[in-house]
């Protein structure tokens, strides 16, 4: 029987993996769970994951090249995430360890999180129910309907094309910068990366991560936009320069803003950052939801699947490189392509 071996701790198991996954996941072969209340360290999950023919990973589960070198017996890696990052793709490769990775199923759960902030920032809910709290009272202010202003979407992927179609549906305008890709869908204007911080009431970004994004959002960035914008962050922490930031809202260079990502552990917002109080953060929960969890995790138990069935699972990064596929009856000593 293949054995398994889930890295996702039991709160992880409840948030990030679910029960019918795992209910699924527990038909296909032998599965061993993580036996800490935490993620693992490297060293504990090399000794957790010996003799283990497939690891399934969240997403703080790291596998740099010292994890495939003392996993002799490892045939797959499965990543449940998009971002595999911090796992060493060429370094699986030498071993001849398959990696694959998730789809996005958190488009909706992210655009809504976006449209939630917005409101909040517009109408001062946070700031409000905080003074409430507090025992004090809050300061009434005027708000700002989201209809009519502009949306600047910085990055047009899974979630910037729901967000605008959620921007439509509110009736906004919806400007979207990115250079990859033409657009094309209708009440969507597409911009470049100045004209969308100029003109946006609103700027989201969204764009993914990579070397030429690092510290997109900067300095000069923040100062071309309006003073009573708000910019909103939930792709990831690397994008955004955290002093620039803070330096943009206390000098009132823009009204204020919301994050659900930042550079402290595991994409959790800086400490500095989210207790400032122009800014609403959350811990990382955008795509926290039993629909979009549900998704990635659902990818793995397919890609298993596949794997038990012979074939080369969706989504795999690396398969003309797994040679340790052939240890799994199913593939029969030949790497073999989906069949019809």
């Amino acid at each position: 029987m293949t054995k398994i071996y889930l890295t996702h701790s039991p709160d992880a198991l409840k948030n990030y993996y679910g029960d019918r996954a795992l209910a699924e996941l527990f038909a296909l072969g032998e599965v061993k769970l993580n036996p800490f209340d935490r993620p693992l360290s490297l060293d504990e999950l090399v000794r957790e994951a010996q003799g283990q023919d497939i690891v399934v990973a969240s997403r703080d589960s790291a596998a740099p090249a010292a994890l495939f070198d003392q996993l002799p017996e490892l045939i797959a890696f499965c990543r449940v995430a998009v971002d595999i990052r911090n796992i060493d793709v060429s370094a699986a490769s030498r071993h001849g360890v398959l990696v694959t990775r998730a789809t996005p199923g958190f488009d909706t759960s992210v655009a809504e999180w976006v449209v939630g902030v917005m409101i909040d920032l517009s109408r001062g809910i946070s700031a409000a129910a905080a003074a409430y709290w507090q025992q004090r009272a809050p300061v009434i202010a005027m708000g700002r309907e989201l209809r009519g202003s502009v949306l600047g979407i910085v990055g047009y992927g899974f979630i910037g094309q729901r967000l605008a179609e959620l921007g439509i549906a509110l009736g906004m305008q919806v400007v979207v910068n990115d250079p990859l890709i033409r657009i094309t869908q209708p009440g969507v204007e597409q911009a470049s990366f100045d004209d969308v911080l100029k003109r946006g009431d609103y700027v989201v970004c969204l764009a993914p991560a990579t070397p030429e994004t690092a510290d997109l959002f900067n300095s000069a960035a923040f100062a071309q936009m309006r003073s009573h914008a708000f910019f909103i962050n939930a792709s990831r922490g690397e994008l955004v320069d955290d002093h620039a930031l803070l330096h943009a809202l206390d000098a009132g260079v823009i009204a204020g803003a919301a994050v659900d990502v930042g550079r402290a552990a595991d994409q959790m917002p800086s400490p500095a950052l989210a207790a400032h109080p122009k800014l609403v953060a959350s811990p990382h929960v955008g795509g926290l939801t039993p629909p979009a969890i549900e998704h990635q995790a659902m990818d793995t138990v397919r890609q298993v699947r596949a794997l038990l069935d012979g074939v080369i699972p969706e989504h795999a990064v690396n398969a003309e490189c797994a040679a340790r596929l052939t240890r799994l009856p199913g593939f029969s000593g030949v790497l073999q392509g989906e069949r019809s």
